[in-house]
């Protein structure tokens, strides 16, 4: 187990880069910045757009690392920018691609099978500022599935790699 601090959740029950990153990013309707975010198994987080969408299941929460934040673009950059579900401070998630990993926040282990990468796009250099695509590149962060349901906090927070990712056989 590994101490980790949970920096920030998003939960945006739009999605607001839509169209052309020229146009710039939609409106906020609501804090999407939240303290505790409920999470369920196989749907993802309440009340977030990509809650429940069949595409989005392999998706449905994004995990990122706070020490990849491109910082000295813009010093202020936090999920909103981003569009990242998690914030974690102390683990590197993009190496662990491929693995299954528990988050517990106090209230319980949540599991989540890390997917794919969170490729960053051009609209990173409309949010952040210029060179934030290319500086997200590599460390966008992780799409996971939820595998059980609970209940992510703002805090300290302790972080398992359950199963590690599979490691390339031989050529």
């Amino acid at each position: 187990m590994t101490e980790v601090e949970v920096v920030q959740l998003l939960v945006s029950p739009t999605h607001r880069l839509a169209g052309r990153p020229a146009d710039g990013p939609s409106p906020v309707s609501v804090e999407e910045l939240v303290l505790r975010a409920e999470v369920r198994g196989g749907l993802g987080l309440v009340g977030d757009r990509y809650f429940g969408q069949r595409v989005h299941r392999d998706a449905a929460v994004t995990l990122m690392s706070a020490e990849h934040l491109p910082l000295d673009i813009d010093p202020n950059v936090d999920l909103r920018q981003t569009r990242r579900n998690v914030l974690l401070r102390g683990v590197d998630i993009d190496s662990l691609v491929g693995s299954t990993v528990t988050l517990d926040c106090g209230f319980g282990p949540v599991t989540f099978s890390l997917n794919r990468p969170a490729r960053p796009c051009a609209w990173m250099d409309v949010t952040i500022g210029p060179g934030a695509h290319r500086a997200l590149r590599g460390k966008g962060g992780v799409r996971a599935t939820p595998l059980t349901d609970g209940v992510l906090a703002v805090g300290e927070a302790t972080f398992s790699v359950v199963t590690p990712a599979a490691q390339p056989g031989p050529r």
